[in-house]
C-alpha cells in the first residue's frame, strides 16, 4: 500500500490585503484542485489558524496592521503553527528582504508579479516535501511504537510460566506488531522513492539553472545540501534494515507459538529452538554484574518430527528459563548452555539441554516435576512450569523427560520425542 506525498485536496491559505490578487491566486489555486482559504489581513490569517490549519501558506508582506512578516513570527512561535510552510509572496524584492522572510521561517519567496506555472512549480514541490517528512515521521513514530510493543512483550514472556497462557501471548504479540510493521516497511520503499524524485527534481533545477540567485546559493550552501541528499537516502536504508529486523523478530515470535498449527504437524525441532533463544536473547547478554550467558548448540541432522510445535516450543521456553535463573545464582565466571540433539534408535529425537549453575541435590532434583513445586522465593515462580513440561512431553506426545544435577556442578535436561507421533 503507498502514501501519497501530495493531494489535490491540500487546503492552501492565501493572505493578501489586495482583493485582485486574492482572486487571482484563488482562481488559479481552485482551477488546478486546491481547495483554497482567503484572509485579507495578518490578524484575520491567525484567527482562521485557531479553527482549521491549510497544508500551506501564501503570505504577502506589505499588509495594514501586523505586517506579512511580523504573521510569520507569530506562526513559527506557535507550536500548533509553526510546521505549516510558509511561501512570501511580495513586490519586495531586496536581498535584505528576502533573508530577513526565510531567517523568519519561510520556506520560500517569491517576487511580485507573479508567474503563475512558477508559483504552481513551487506549491507542489513544498506540499509534497512536507507530506514526505509528514509520512516518515509518523512511520518512525509507529516503528518506535512497535518496538516498545515488542520490548514488553519480551519481558512478558519470561515473566510467567504458565505454559498453556504463554502461546496465545506470544502469538497475539506477534500478530499485533506484524501488521503495522509490514506497513511501515512497506512504505519505506515508497517514502524513498518519493524522496529520490524531490532529490531528483532538484538536480534538474540545479542542471537548466546552474547559477542561482546568491540567496539561494546560499541557503544551499547552509543546509549543506550535497551532504542531506546523501545522509537522507542513507538514514532510510537503515530505517528499512531496522524494520527487517523486527519482521525477523516477529517470524520468530509466530515460529515460537505456531497457534495456528494446533494439529500435529512434522516440524524441525531446531527452529523451535532457536525461536526460543531469540525471544529470550535479552536475558543472555551481559549485565553490569554478571558476564554474558554462552550458547553452544551441537545439532545434529535429524528429521522432521511429527508433534505440537507450540507445545514442544514452550518446554524449552521454560527449561531454558530455568537454566538461566540458575546461572544468574551461580558466581561463575563462564556460565554457559549446551544444547544437543541427535536421533535415538532411529525413531526417537533427543534434546539435551545443560548448563553448569548452581545445581540441585537429589532432594530437590527429585520433586522438580511435582505441580507447586519451587526452590525460588515467593512471587518468582508457581512451581507449575516444569510439572506442564512433563505432562506435555510424556501425555501429549509420548515423549520422556529426565534431569540429572549435581549440587554446585549444573543441571541437565533430556528431552526424548518420537519421530512418529502415536498418541491417541
Amino acid at each position: 500500500m503507498s502514501v501519497d506525498c501530495s493531494s489535490q485536496e491540500d487546503t492552501i491559505l492565501v493572505v493578501d490585503d489586495t482583493p485582485t490578487n486574492l482572486q487571482v491566486l484563488f482562481d488559479l489555486l481552485s482551477e488546478h484542485g486546491y481547495r483554497v482559504a482567503i484572509a485579507k489581513n495578518g490578524e484575520t490569517a491567525l484567527q482562521r489558524l485557531q479553527i482549521a490549519q491549510p497544508n500551506l501558506i501564501l503570505l504577502d508582506v506589505m499588509m495594514p496592521g501586523i505586517d506579512g512578516f511580523e504573521t510569520c513570527q507569530k506562526l513559527k512561535a506557535n507550536p500548533d503553527t509553526c510546521e505549516i510552510p510558509v511561501i512570501f509572496m511580495t513586490a519586495l524584492s531586496e536581498s535584505v528582504d528576502k533573508i530577513k522572510g526565510l531567517s523568519l521561517g519561510a520556506v520560500d519567496y517569491i517576487t511580485k508579479p507573479i508567474q503563475h506555472e512558477e508559483v504552481l512549480a513551487r506549491i507542489r514541490v513544498h506540499l509534497q516535501l512536507r507530506n514526505a517528512t509528514r509520512v516518515m515521521e509518523q512511520r518512525t513514530h509507529e516503528l518506535n511504537q512497535a518496538l516498545e510493543n515488542l520490548k514488553q512483550a519480551q519481558l512478558h514472556l519470561v515473566q510467567g510460566e504458565k505454559m498453556s497462557a504463554l502461546g496465545q501471548m506470544v502469538a497475539g504479540i506477534a500478530h499485533e506488531i506484524n501488521n503495522p510493521v509490514n506497513f511501515i516497511h512497506g512504505n519505506l520503499r515508497h517514502v524513498k522513492e518519493y524522496t529520490q524524485d524531490l532529490l531528483g527534481f532538484i538536480q534538474l533545477y540545479q542542471k537548466h539553472y546552474p547559477n542561482p540567485v546568491d540567496e539561494i546559493q546560499e541557503r544551499a550552501e547552509a543546509l549543506e545540501l550535497e551532504f542531506l541528499e546523501h545522509d537522507l537516502l542513507k538514514m532510510l536504508g537503515s530505517m528499512e534494515m531496522g524494520t527487517e529486523r523486527i519482521r525477523h523478530l516477529v517470524l520468530s515470535l509466530r515460529n515460537f507459538s505456531r497457534l495456528d498449527e494446533a494439529e500435529i504437524q512434522a516440524v524441525d525441532l531446531h527452529a523451535g529452538i532457536d525461536s526460543t533463544l531469540v525471544i529470550l536473547q535479552h536475558r543472555l547478554k551481559a549485565k553490569p554484574d554478571f558476564p554474558t550467558i554462552r550458547v553452544s548448540k551441537n545439532y545434529e541432522q535429524i528429521p522432521l518430527v511429527e508433534c505440537y510445535p507450540s507445545q514442544l516450543n514452550q518446554v524449552f521456553m521454560n527449561i531454558l528459563s530455568n537454566a538461566i535463573d540458575a546461572l544468574e545464582e551461580s558466581a561463575i565466571t563462564l556460565p554457559t548452555i549446551n544444547i544437543r540433539t541427535w536421533v535415538t534408535d532411529t525413531n526417537w529425537v533427543t534434546v539435551s539441554i545443560a548448563d553448569n549453575g548452581v545445581g540441585m541435590d537429589e532432594s530437590v532434583r527429585s520433586q522438580i516435576f511435582n505441580p507447586f513445586f519451587t526452590t525460588k522465593a515467593i512471587g518468582k515462580g508457581t512451581g507449575l512450569g516444569l510439572s506442564i513440561s512433563y505432562q506435555i512431553v510424556t501425555d501429549k506426545h509420548g515423549g520422556k523427560i529426565q534431569c540429572y544435577s549435581t549440587a554446585g556442578q549444573g543441571t541437565e535436561f533430556f528431552i526424548q520425542i518420537p519421530v512418529q507421533h502415536t498418541m491417541a
